[in-house]
C-alpha cells in the first residue's frame, strides 16, 4: 500500500486568468502566490477549508473533447471535483445570489448533490449528506 496522507491539490488548466480567479475567489478561494502564470506555471488558490488550486495557464484551445461528466461523450480521464459543502439550500442560495448557473443535481441513499461549471467548463459538483448516511 501507498502510504497517501491526503490529496494536496486539484490541477485545473484554464484559457482566461482574470475570469478564473475571479470565479474561484467568489467560491472563497484566495489566491496565495502566482508562479508564473503566462510561463505555464500555476497560480495557487486556498480555500478556508483547505482545499488547494492549482490554476495552470495558459490552455490553448477550446474545450471540445473536454472530459465532462455530464455529457454523452465518456472520455478517459478525471470528470470534476467534487466539495462537501454543510447545507445544500446554502449552496444553492449562495449560486443564485451569484448568478452561477446549477447545471445538474441528483440525490442517492443520503447524498445530495448539485453540479456547477468554472468559466471553462469544469464540472464541479457540491455535495451534502445526511447524518448517518454510509457516504464517507
Amino acid at each position: 500500500m501507498l502510504n497517501i496522507e491526503s490529496v494536496n491539490h486539484i490541477g485545473i488548466r484554464i484559457k482566461d486568468r482574470v475570469k478564473s480567479v475571479k470565479f474561484y475567489e467568489n467560491l472563497g478561494f484566495e489566491a496565495l502566490v502566482d508562479f508564473g502564470f503566462d510561463d505555464g506555471h500555476p497560480i495557487i488558490m486556498k480555500h478556508p477549508s483547505g482545499v488547494v488550486l492549482n490554476l495552470l495557464g495558459l490552455a490553448t484551445t477550446q474545450n471540445q473533447n473536454n472530459i465532462l461528466m455530464d455529457v454523452d461523450e465518456k472520455y478517459p480521464g478525471y470528470t470534476h471535483i467534487a466539495l462537501t459543502v454543510n447545507s445544500l439550500n446554502v449552496a444553492k442560495e449562495f449560486l443564485k445570489e451569484n448568478n452561477i448557473a446549477e447545471t445538474g443535481s441528483f440525490s442517492f441513499k443520503g447524498m445530495s448533490a448539485v453540479f456547477i461549471r468554472d468559466p471553462d467548463s469544469n464540472v464541479i459538483e457540491l455535495d451534502e449528506y445526511e447524518k448517518g448516511s454510509d457516504h464517507p
